[in-house]
Order: C-alpha cells, then structure tokens, then sequence
C-alpha cells in the first residue's frame, strides 16, 4: 500500500469520525429542546444555542485537514503517513466521543431550563469541559504536523 493511501484514510477517519460525533451531540441536544419547548418555548434561544455546541467538534476535524494536507503529497514518507494516519485516529476519536458527551451535559441543561430552572450559564461553563478535551486533540494534531 501507498503511503499517501494510509495518511488519507487517516483524514478520512478524522473528518468522518469528528462529523459522526457532531451529528450525534447536536442531535441529542436538538432531542431534548424539543421537549422543552413543550414547557418552555420563550427560551428557544438558549436551547439553539446549547443544541448547536457540539456541532465545533466536527469543525475541529475539518481544520484538522486543513493542518495536514500540505503532507499529502506523492512524495510522503511512509512515516510521514503514519504519523498523519496516528493524529487524525487521534482526533477523530476525541471528538467523536467529546460531541456526544457534549451533547448529553447541553441536553440536560436544555430539560432543566425547560423546568424552569435559571442554568443557561451553568450549562455553558459545564458543556465546555467535554470540549476541552477535543480542543487538546486538536492541539495534539497541530503539534504533531510541526514535528512531521
């Protein structure tokens, strides 16, 4: 196999991993607006709000290509390509992961604003600490293109 095949499946597992976890997050925070809406529909601002966090994260694997790709040349070292293929597994995974959780803190701040209850910026400070992590890895990627 190519070496610039395995640094491409690696973006392609970044890009569609970090996507995949966003569709996940904003989707369970967009499940639970719903039925807060029901309660609560003056605060549909917040929920937009709370409901579209997770959505960085599969930014996050996109701009991770944008970091990578001046490595995707014919010219690429296999080991060049697995340090590609080894950040974008990296990346995408976190962010997979971090968008779904994101989403499930955005979501039971979305119900607990439907109840009533005054945690919009409680919510937020909360929902950022899933993301940090994906932050991290995206830090990580960059680091890791300036060593390749």
């Amino acid at each position: 196999m190519e070496p610039i095949v395995v640094a491409y499946l690696g973006i392609g597992l970044m890009v569609g991993l970090a996507g995949i976890g966003s569709v996940f997050g904003v989707s369970i925070g967009g499940n639970a607006s719903l039925g807060a809406l029901k309660k609560n529909p003056d605060a549909f601002g917040n929920f937009l709000v709370l409901s579209a966090l997770p959505g960085t994260q599969g930014l996050y694997g996109f701009m991770g290509y944008f970091i990578l790709q001046g490595f995707l040349t014919p010219q690429i070292t296999l080991a060049q390509a697995i340090a590609i293929f080894g950040a974008s597994l990296m990346l995408g995974f976190v962010a997979l992961i971090s968008a779904i959780k994101q989403g499930q803190v955005c979501a039971n701040g979305i119900a607990a604003i439907g109840a009533g209850h005054d945690v919009f910026g409680n919510t937020l400070i909360l929902a950022v600490f899933p993301e940090l992590y994906a932050i991290i890895a995206f830090a990580a990627t960059f680091l890791i293109s300036t060593s390749i």
